[in-house]
């Protein structure tokens, strides 16, 4: 944790991640998660990978330097009590989408990870 606030606060480390995430959105570099979300797509629940984006762009706007680890969590609480908790219309089905969100996720996340640290190690300052 002490880490993560030494690098949110130096700006420079902020703004080379942050350029870094959104070359990965511009270049389209995120195509090659299309199989995670393949059964997805021929599933009329194809909204799973549209949350995951959007709640992976909210986390990259919310990255600024001098931003708080507590306010990015707060932005990924928001968009999860938002997209998966009420939505969901019963038990069940929010533990299904619950556990899907979170596999996806961390899918995603180690995507982005190892698309940032072939394709742009100065991200990872």
């Amino acid at each position: 944790l002490q880490t993560v606030r030494a690098l949110l606060n130096n700006n420079s480390t902020v703004t080379v991640l942050r350029s870094g995430l959104h070359a990965i959105f511009n270049e389209k570099s995120l195509d090659v998660t299309k199989d995670l979300f393949q059964e997805k797509f021929r599933n009329p629940k194809k909204w799973q990978k549209n949350i995951l984006l959007k709640c992976l762009k909210n986390f990259i706007s919310s990255l600024t330097s001098s931003t708080d680890i507590r306010d990015l969590l707060s932005c990924l609480s928001s968009d999860l009590q938002t997209f998966i908790i009420k939505p969901s219309k019963s038990k069940e089905a929010f533990k299904e989408q619950a556990s899907d969100f979170m596999l996806k996720w961390n899918l995603l996340l180690s995507n982005v990870g190892k698309i940032l640290t072939i394709n742009r190690t100065d991200s990872f300052g």
